[in-house]
């Protein structure tokens, strides 16, 4: 079957992550979906029936950016059957994508995250107290996003270094330094996972309760559970935290080209988004200080 090799290829050759591959799943999964309505299938789909679909998607209410996804889980699916000589014509090559209107990452203030860490009443002093607390420290204290925590193992942590290596985008390796405060949320949280409270069988950095490696919806749960102590925001995911990390840095004067190897972003367009975060911050300042503002 094609669509098991195009699978492999994005998996084995493309390198994509497990979350992009599942989301491929997802999205072609409903794209064949709407095709079986309208008695038609992947290989002789045409650009007609692909607009249809997104015509579909808008009118479900999807936003633009879920659209754009999708759009992209079907250029790569095409362009791989084009390759395999399983088509003749890109479909995809008619097929424009919906503007997405330009918003501003959601960070939060920086002061209440430094309180909630440092509140010892949050945390509990268990296994699971400390590992929630190396949760929210680890995302905040190095920016990484959700796919590679939940990547890291116990060897990526260079505790003489005080580093961390991160497997990022595109199987790209980059190196990040940690806190003195995040070293030692480490240290605690690993005592407590190697002292038998939990029958641990997983080599992953971050694991549930059973031992059993992290996943999206845990952590996702988790980060989610404590954010609502401290904002009233509706976004509060681990992303929120990553954003968070850039904007702080940015604002405390770091210099955009490092902020971008520190997030591992591919080019320093994805970057410079939290520069906006900056300049409203120093708008609402200035209004607040200035006697003519």
């Amino acid at each position: 079957m094609f669509l098991e090799r195009f699978f492999n290829y994005i998996s084995f050759e493309k390198k994509y992550s497990a979350h992009t591959v599942l989301s491929y799943q997802t999205d072609i999964n409903q794209y064949q979906d709407f095709l079986s309505v309208i008695e038609a299938d992947i290989l002789s789909a045409t650009h007609r029936d692909v607009r249809n679909w997104v015509v579909s998607l808008m009118d479900d209410q999807k936003s633009s950016r879920t659209v754009n996804r999708k759009i992209s889980a079907l250029k790569t699916l095409y362009s791989f059957l084009l390759r395999e000589e399983l088509i003749e014509v890109n479909p995809m090559q008619k097929v424009l994508a919906p503007k997405i209107a330009k918003t501003l990452p959601v960070f939060l203030e920086t002061e209440k995250l430094n309180a909630l860490l440092d509140y010892e009443g949050i945390f509990e002093e268990g296994f699971e107290g400390k590992r929630d607390k190396l949760i929210l420290e680890f995302l905040f204290g190095t920016g990484v996003r959700l796919s590679e925590l939940l990547g890291l193992r116990e060897k990526d942590v260079d505790f003489g270094n005080k580093t961390v290596k991160v497997l990022g985008k595109g199987n790209k390796e980059r190196i990040i330094p940690m806190s003195e405060s995040l070293i030692c949320s480490i240290r605690d949280y690993l005592l407590k996972k190697k002292s038998g409270v939990i029958y641990n069988n997983s080599d992953a950095l971050i694991v549930t309760n059973k031992g059993l490696q992290a996943y999206p919806e845990f952590i996702y749960r988790t980060v989610k559970r404590y954010l609502s102590i401290i904002s009233s925001k509706e976004k509060k995911s681990p992303h929120v935290l990553r954003h968070t990390f850039a904007t702080a840095l940015l604002n405390a004067g770091a210099d955009i080209n490092a902020i971008k190897e520190l997030l591992g972003h591919a080019s320093l367009a994805a970057t410079q988004v939290y520069t906006h975060n900056s300049i409203e911050r120093i708008k609402t300042i200035y209004k607040q200080a200035h006697p003519k503002a």
